[in-house]
């Protein structure tokens, strides 16, 4: 059955949850898109791998629509869909837990790969946090990279600038609060980014599992 009406977007949670209980499932799309950024990065936070998080984020989803009726409006949508997730995540990894295949081995294992992916993207994060270090004013810069980079002790790093301890730690700290104003945006850009692409695999395979049809043209 074809549907030639695009279902209008941009309507709030509780309206969705309304239209979706009162027959419209179609209007689920709506609600996997809007949430699945969040599901992606908090899933790879704790699964750190990619394949896994994604079949984590169907199942999530595939149970968030069945059990929708039973969404009791305690607290939002959105806590309530990331409560899902988070227990289909930790249960994943309690799984893993089970059969011995411990996080710190994964975490080795991802680390230590040196395909020329990886190899790219350590690269990239090198140039991204040394342009970030280079715009530091000099007088924080310089003692980031003695203190941090090149390990010198805080007494040391004052005897090498001339200034006391106590202006070297407050120099350290302001220099790694302006870093991380630096690099905020990059990581909400790149950090676990969730792209189109992959948010129209989840929204199909969701909704195939589901058996829902989507209007044409919706994208």
């Amino acid at each position: 059955m074809n549907h030639t009406v695009l279902l209008p977007e941009g309507l709030s949670d509780p309206v969705l949850v309304q239209n979706i209980l009162g027959g419209e499932q179609r209007f689920f799309e709506q609600i996997i898109r809007r949430y699945n950024q969040r599901f992606y990065r908090l899933g790879m936070s704790i699964l750190h791998d990619n394949v896994e998080v994604e079949d984590a984020m169907q199942v999530a989803y595939i149970n968030a629509f069945r059990h929708l009726a039973d969404f009791e409006k305690r607290s939002s949508l959105g806590t309530w869909l990331t409560r899902i997730m988070l227990n289909e995540c930790l249960a994943r990894k309690n799984k893993k837990q089970r059969l011995k295949i411990t996080e710190e081995i994964h975490y080795q294992n991802f680390t230590t790969m040196t395909t020329p992916a990886s190899l790219l993207m350590n690269k990239e994060l090198s140039g991204t946090l040394e342009t970030a270090i280079a715009q530091l004013p000099e007088k924080y810069r310089m003692v980031f990279v003695l203190r941090e980079v090149e390990d010198l002790s805080v007494r040391e790093t004052a005897e090498v600038l001339s200034l006391n301890e106590a202006n070297i730690k407050v120099r350290l700290n302001r220099a790694k609060t302006m870093l991380r104003d630096n690099l905020q945006g990059y990581m909400k850009e790149h950090v676990y980014a969730f792209h189109l692409t992959r948010c129209d695999r989840i929204v199909d395979q969701v909704f195939k599992a589901l058996q829902i049809d989507r209007p044409l043209g919706q994208a």
